[in-house]
């Protein structure tokens, strides 16, 4: 199977079940076995990935990508080896970065949520025509990117972590705050845009917002 066939649905569903990390193996940059250099798609949603995880509290680590070639078999069982203790010095999902465990699904889940507007966001604002992985390295790691995450991504998966929250019982903008690992100004703002949008209202008698 190709690397570039790895969704980033994938990559959510494993950690979603309990995984303490993923590993993604594929061909050799510039040597696709299919002509399509994939590996390249499959690095773009692995850094992508990665920027997601920071972003919800999870050690980026936990994902990796490692490029090699069908005669590396001694290569892949060092790279197991070392992916492995890795691993293992990470210690468990969400235990390691303090997150609770109900709070570390619900997170997954919001991010799962909007999985098909992050592939959009991906394909159309985030594909660099230029196939170098030093390139693609220094984009993901540029203010530029920053930004641009902010201002799409970032925004989308806090809106879908309160739309998320809401559904279990309303709540307090402090305890949004508290749970999404957001600044109580900031869970302000997205209260408005999603309150415009018909998303979310302010419920009187609870003090409290629920979904509309």
């Amino acid at each position: 199977m190709c690397t570039g066939s790895v969704d980033l649905s994938f990559v959510l569903r494993a950690f979603s079940q309990g995984v303490d990390g993923v590993f993604i193996g594929g061909c050799q940059f510039n040597d696709c076995n299919y002509g399509t250099q994939g590996n390249y798609h499959a690095l773009n949603m692995v850094l992508l990935g990665k920027k997601i995880m920071e972003h919800i509290g999870l050690n980026p680590e936990r994902l990796r990508m490692e490029t090699m070639s069908a005669g590396d078999g001694i290569l892949f069982s060092e790279l197991m080896s070392a992916i492995g203790k890795q691993v293992k010095e990470l210690g468990p999902l969400g235990k390691s970065e303090g997150i609770d465990e109900n709070v570390l699904k619900f997170r997954l889940q919001a991010v799962v949520d909007i999985v098909p507007y992050i592939r959009l966001v991906e394909r159309e604002r985030m594909r660099l025509p230029v196939q170098s992985k030093e390139v693609y390295y220094n984009f993901f790691s540029s203010d530029e990117f920053r930004k641009l995450f902010k201002e799409t991504i970032g925004e989308k998966l806090a809106i879908s972590q309160i739309i998320s929250l809401l559904r279990e019982k309303p709540h307090t903008i402090e305890e949004i705050s508290k749970v999404i690992n957001v600044t109580i100004s900031e869970v302000l703002r997205l209260l408005v845009i999603s309150s415009r949008q018909k998303l979310v209202r302010y419920d009187v008698g609870l003090k409290r917002y629920a979904l509309a």
